[in-house]
């Protein structure tokens, strides 16, 4: 049988409304407030583990006016500060170089003197952060958010709500296996999700746990 391609890096856009929200619910509407400039703390910090989220969150303010993305290895000259940029977001500070932290660290200090916002992300709280001690301070000069995973049974419920509202049929057993079979966040999910369904219009298959192993296998070679 004719392998499926599977493109699973052409995905969905990241958006607020993709973003499963579970525990996170007071974060989430911050963040609204961030991107509407309303909010009265002009820092947010969000911490968690892989996989957590934060990168999506990011990524999805960064699709509004007057935003910036700034990964960890970004170049230097991106943490130059901007009068045009409103919202700047800072990615995995955990990962930022020496050079990085002192460009982050300069960058937090314009932002607070010129008015705008910021909001950063790191594998831990600013308080055992492995960054510089002044930056690390900055960091913790607004909100702080420990960002809340997923359950999996908070997972298969968003991807069974997804699933419904596409008028698919997913035999019983398909969305666990998947969860424990496959990447464990919900963007990878979702987009297996995709695949699925496109495999079982190509195939002409019901969507049960064999068809998914039988794509799973073909995803692995």
């Amino acid at each position: 049988m004719r392998q499926l391609l599977l493109d699973l890096g052409t995905q969905q856009p990241q958006t607020l409304e993709s973003f499963v929200v579970g525990k996170n619910q007071e974060l989430t509407h911050q963040l609204r407030q961030f991107v509407a400039q309303l909010s009265p703390e002009h820092f947010a910090y969000l911490w968690g583990e892989p996989a957590s989220g934060k990168t999506h969150l990011l990524r999805a303010l960064a699709s509004q006016a007057a935003a910036r993305f700034l990964a960890s290895d970004a170049p230097l000259a991106d943490f130059a500060y901007s009068p045009d940029i409103q919202l700047y977001l800072l990615d995995d500070c955990d990962k930022l170089s020496p050079d990085a932290q002192i460009a982050a660290f300069t960058l937090f200090n314009q932002v607070r003197d010129h008015g705008g916002y910021m909001i950063s992300t790191g594998n831990a709280a600013p308080a055992t952060l492995a960054v510089r001690e002044d930056l690390r301070s900055r960091m913790g000069w607004g909100l702080i958010y420990h960002l809340h995973r997923l359950s999996d049974d908070e997972k298969i419920t968003a991807l069974t709500q997804s699933a419904q509202a596409r008028g698919l049929l997913l035999s019983p057993g398909v969305l666990p296996y998947l969860i424990t079979h496959y990447h464990r966040d919900m963007r990878s999910l979702a987009t297996m999700l995709d695949a699925l369904d496109r495999y079982s219009l190509e195939t002409q298959r019901a969507i049960t746990l064999p068809l998914l192993r039988e794509l799973l296998q073909q995803d692995a070679t």
